[in-house]
């Protein structure tokens, strides 16, 4: 159904041509059909039944929940690296900043100079 509206603007007017369809201002959707095992379909419908909510909101509140989750470490992951990243810290060894420009000064002069005189077999 196209609706045509006449907006007032200055002496004219102009004519806007509006399509009204089932839905209109509601977020777009899309079907799709996915095959679930008899207790994942019964939660569904108990969670929907007990929130007053259709079953398409369940499955949207879930993977919007599950998506903010997703890619996350758990608390067990998460305090494992950080172990392993304090464990390499400790490994860095502690030189003073006259030893580490001193070294820093040596790999640039031999790469200055071509680099291995012999050949590494």
């Amino acid at each position: 159904m196209t609706l045509l509206i006449t907006l007032p603007r200055g002496p004219h007017h102009l004519a806007v041509p509006v399509s009204t369809w089932y839905g209109n201002g509601m977020a777009r959707t899309q079907k799709m059909t996915f095959t679930l095992d008899e207790e994942t379909a019964a939660r569904i419908d108990r969670t929907a039944l007990r929130l007053g909510i259709a079953k398409s909101a369940v499955i949207r509140d879930a993977v919007a929940a599950f998506a903010t989750q997703a890619g996350r470490l758990s608390e067990t992951e998460r305090l494992r690296t950080l172990a392993v990243f304090d464990e390499c810290i400790r490994r860095i060894p502690v030189t003073s900043d006259d030893a580490a420009d001193a070294e820093l000064a040596a790999l640039r002069r031999a790469r200055r100079h071509g680099g291995r005189r012999t050949r590494v077999d």
